[in-house]
């Protein structure tokens, strides 16, 4: 992927979310589980910075398949300050190329892999993170997305 795919989520508003329509530079990052441990780390990390990245002009959204009620108790829950998209359909994680084989303790599933990318303002790609471990993540995202 070279470029931002376009696709649509659904808001927390439950309207749809088209990418492409989103203010760039943006930041994508893709999360398997409202409310685990991993995920609300990531999620706080990303709000902790939020003023940061509005500073560099960076938009930012999480996405998960969980639904919007979820994404909603789960901003409430943590004060989340980042925008967070619900992929009900896949289309969007598919796009990405972020669905696909897992496995923990022995068991094998299909979930969603925790990824980020960066897009510039044309909405070329100018960054992607594989695998990510959260800490220091958003901070990485952070640097990178200030040499934009």
């Amino acid at each position: 992927m070279d470029e931002l795919p376009d696709v649509a989520a659904t808001g927390v508003d439950g309207q749809p979310l088209r990418l492409l329509d989103l203010p760039r530079p943006l930041v994508v990052y893709f999360y398997p589980k409202d409310d685990t441990p991993g995920c609300t780390r990531e999620a706080q990390d990303f709000s902790a910075l939020a003023d940061d990245f509005a500073a560099a002009g960076v938009h930012v959204l999480g996405v998960s398949r969980d639904s919007v009620a979820k994404h909603e108790k789960f901003t409430a829950k943590h004060d989340l300050r980042v925008a967070l998209a619900s992929d009900l359909d896949g289309q969007v994680t598919e796009a990405f190329g972020v669905w696909g084989e897992k496995q923990m303790y022995g068991r094998t599933y299909m979930g969603i892999e925790r990824a980020t990318f960066l897009f510039d303002r044309d909405g070329k790609l100018a960054g992607e993170w594989r695998k990510v471990k959260v800490p220091g993540h958003a901070v990485a995202v952070l640097e990178a997305a200030r040499q934009l």
